[in-house]
């Protein structure tokens, strides 16, 4: 029996004269066959208002490392809400909280927090732009650094405006973007240490930023060499190296990527799994760089920053990870459901591919070559992979249509086994 989702494409529908869309995020836009509305959430499950238990893999869009209301996180905030909800100070739970991030992150002299990561993005630029006194900005093709207008280029362009791989063509992100807002801003193509190496040697770049592990777009590990070669080539030319690691911090390994592929940046950007759920990012770097904050007085401000809920989950979280046993036991189930999609795709002869890292992988259809940047992504059939999540919606297993399969400690043998299960119903019924 496939599921229904009536109740939730009604509510969506009617939530829309209030809501926009129904949707408070456009990343929440378009879902096939609706955008869902869910009651509540434990473990490795979502349960939506039309009663159904689905197996959840897009977990938060990646930051339910521990699943749905973990006891230990939930009694922190709990605790945390009795001593109260914001001061306009400090509080000692967020030094307990940075003292956390700079034990386990390799480049983390010094911690500040954001709500989000597109304002720690917005904190490591300005302080990239401060420590060199140049302008320039230059990201990577396919990479997503946030939705503000400065850093929203060519995120996803069509490989028709992509233009030469050499060259590519700043392409805006959104309708209403500031057209200004890119001048100070350049793009290669991931993964190519000689386009970077030329582009850095021009000696106008305050930073790079880059996600270490491709992962908005697909699951794409660096290169061989690749993140050791961008390293170098910024110590070099004097450019402050940037990782962001809102996606793959705290979820690759309790250091994160620069942990995973022993490369340590000058700045790092962090969210989602810091917390396990709750609206809290970091800033983390070098501390002759963050002290620029105090003795330059580099603005970073926020009203929320280090709010004292946020604060206590992000302690209750890091702590959980420290030791790396959750890492172990979702790298052994990630290895195993990867292992079991790639032995239906063979079994029923679909061309498709599945890459990344257990804690984090990408399914595609369409291409069985490897991956290795955004230009390879767009080839593959992103038609066909939407059709396979609303099938494998309707079998009770909610993944994301851009590809992206995220794991927790919660996802046991069992549920792997069910996943499989409803892998193989979905590809046949499409």
């Amino acid at each position: 029996m496939t599921l229904s989702f009536d109740a939730s494409a009604a509510r969506i529908q009617a939530a829309s004269t209030v809501v926009p869309g129904g949707v408070n995020s456009n990343f929440r836009l378009g879902i096939s066959p609706t955008p869902l509305v869910f009651e509540r959430g434990d473990g490795p499950y979502l349960y939506d208002i039309d009663g159904n238990r689905l197996i959840d893999y897009y977990l938060g869009m990646g930051p339910m490392i521990l699943g749905h209301k973990p006891a230990a996180v939930v009694a922190a905030i709990q605790r945390q809400l009795e001593c109260g909800l914001l001061f306009a100070g400090q509080h000692e739970i967020e030094y307990e909280a940075a003292s956390w991030v700079q034990r386990l992150v390799p480049c983390a002299e010094r911690v500040r927090f954001n709500c989000s990561g597109s304002e720690a993005v917005q904190g490591a630029l300005r302080l990239a732009r401060a420590a060199t006194g140049r302008q320039t900005i230059l990201k990577c093709e396919g990479h997503y650094h946030g939705w503000f207008d400065n850093v929203s280029w060519s995120v996803a362009p069509t490989l028709a405006d992509a233009g030469d791989r050499a060259a590519p063509v700043h392409t805006a992100g959104t309708p209403g973007q500031d057209a200004a807002s890119g001048h100070a801003v350049d793009v290669v193509v991931w993964n190519d240490l000689d386009l970077m190496a030329a582009r850095l040697k021009r000696g106008d770049v305050a930073g790079v930023i880059m996600e270490p592990m491709m992962c908005n777009a697909s699951a794409i590990v660096p290169a061989p060499g690749y993140l050791e070669g961008v390293r170098k080539l910024c110590d070099e030319t004097g450019t402050v190296l940037i990782f962001d690691e809102v996606i793959t911090g705290f979820r690759l390994s309790p250091g994160g990527a620069q942990t995973v592929f022993g490369v340590t940046p000058d700045l790092a950007v962090f969210g989602k799994a810091i917390a396990n759920g709750l609206p809290v990012a970091a800033l983390a770097g070098k501390a002759a760089i963050m002290e620029l904050m105090v003795s330059k007085r580099v603005m970073h401000g926020g009203t929320y920053n280090a709010h004292p809920l946020g604060m206590a989950a992000t302690v209750a979280t890091l702590s959980a990870i420290a030791d790396g046993q959750v890492h172990a036991r979702i790298a052994t189930a990630g290895a195993k459901l990867m292992a079991g999609i790639e032995q239906i795709f063979q079994d029923r002869q679909i061309v498709g591919r599945v890459q990344g890292l257990p804690h984090m992988f990408q399914v595609s259809f369409g291409r069985r070559e490897p991956i290795r940047d955004y230009r390879d992504i767009a080839t593959t059939d992103r038609a066909a992979y939407v059709r396979f999540t609303t099938s494998l919606l309707a079998h009770g297993v909610r993944a994301l249509e851009r590809g992206a399969w995220f794991l927790s400690s919660e996802h046991d043998d069992a549920v792997i086994e069910a996943t499989v299960s409803a892998v193989d119903a979905a590809v046949a019924a499409v």
